[in-house]
């Protein structure tokens, strides 16, 4: 054992000294954290809006200095025919355009039906969705508002609730896929190619000569990066906490157990790898187009599983991005307990088990 950890120092020595592996191990999470934090939230705010007022009384004005005062829109501009309209979009000045019809007021008072137009920039559609239903709710709330003034003799008040996330931040999402993929990046590629780059270098050889088991051998090179991609989900967590003011609703104990178990599976993988693969390129080609695309597709991070064909469902079920995600949502975002991932928890140490003794195997043929 004291050779054991004499290799285990030594990897941890060989990592420090290199500048570029420190850099992509503490330097991407942060990168990673800050860019979907305030560059990358899905977020939609400060939209321009352009506004044709056929109308000009008071309540299109008032409504008009609502969209302004919000936090999701900004009137860029007033227009004066819907000739423009086109001409605006086509040059990308404003995301929606709200027509107010002649005689706003007047029919908002006395009829039964007013019709504002609202439209949207569609080349983009997910955002000119988000947009155009933020500016639905100005004109419902100032509707509700006419409602409860006119006092009428019956009423139906409709109370929505957002559970988990009632601001409705981006973080609450983004922060448990950042996670998953860096531990599934790092974990995976670090380690397969610190291994194989011994293989390169022709020391690896020398190592498995020397008195240590051949399984021990790798498992020191292992290690190291466990502990460094532990530390990784501390920085994730520090960094969601107390920069983009994240609670951690769950157990902290539980989800760094379920943290260490993902990683575990990663770096069975990056072993699975290292034991297939003769150069750093293919070991790098294979951890970044082999892993991180599905990490990104199959995860439900990005795209909702729910919504993809059912080959594809099936598919997602073998990624174990898929489940880790799932067990840090319902841990931070939910704060639910180790019964209601247990079943995630089984199918990471499955697949963790499994990964590991395809890799074992591999080196022992390797090596007889």
């Amino acid at each position: 054992m004291k050779t054991f950890f004499a290799f285990i120092q030594k990897e941890f020595r060989h990592v420090l000294r290199d500048k570029r592996s420190l850099v992509i191990l503490f330097g991407l999470p942060v990168v990673m954290m800050i860019l979907f934090g305030f560059a990358l939230s899905s977020e939609v705010k400060n939209s321009n809006v352009a506004i044709l007022d056929y109308a000009q009384d008071d309540a299109s004005r008032l409504l008009i200095d609502r969209i302004d005062q919000s936090q999701y829109f900004s009137v860029h501009q007033k227009l004066h025919s819907e000739a423009e309209i086109e001409q605006v979009f086509r040059k990308g000045q404003v995301r929606l355009v709200v027509i107010f019809p002649q005689h706003f007021q007047q029919d908002l008072l006395h009829s039964n039906h007013v019709q504002v137009r609202l439209v949207g920039d569609a080349s983009d559609p997910n955002t000119s969705n988000i947009v155009i239903n933020y500016a639905s709710s100005i004109f419902r709330d100032y509707l509700n508002e006419l409602s409860n003034n006119k006092k009428l003799p019956y009423s139906i008040e409709t109370e929505t609730r957002m559970l988990y996330n009632p601001q409705l931040k981006s973080s609450y999402n983004f922060v448990p896929g950042v996670m998953t993929l860096i531990l599934m990046l790092l974990g995976a590629m670090m380690t397969s190619v610190s291994i194989v780059k011994e293989k390169e270098m022709g020391t690896m050889e020398i190592l498995l000569v020397s008195p240590m088991r051949p399984l021990l051998v790798v498992l020191s090179k292992a290690i190291p990066y466990m502990v460094l991609c532990f530390i990784d989900v501390v920085i994730i967590l520090l960094l969601a906490v107390f920069l983009l003011d994240m609670p951690i609703r769950g157990s902290l104990f539980l989800l760094l157990a379920e943290s260490l178990l993902f990683i575990l599976t990663t770096l069975s993988l990056g072993l699975l790898v290292s034991s297939v693969v003769d150069s750093q390129q293919t070991a790098m080609f294979l951890s970044l187009v082999g892993f991180l695309m599905p990490a990104l597709v199959f995860s439900g991070f990005m795209f909702p599983i729910e919504n993809m064909p059912l080959p594809l469902r099936i598919m997602s079920n073998i990624v174990p991005t898929k489940w880790y995600y799932s067990i840090v949502r319902a841990i931070m975002v939910k704060g639910l307990g180790f019964s209601y991932v247990l079943k995630q928890t089984l199918i990471l140490v499955g697949m963790t088990v499994f990964f590991l003794g395809i890799a074992i195997r591999k080196f022992k043929i390797r090596l007889a």
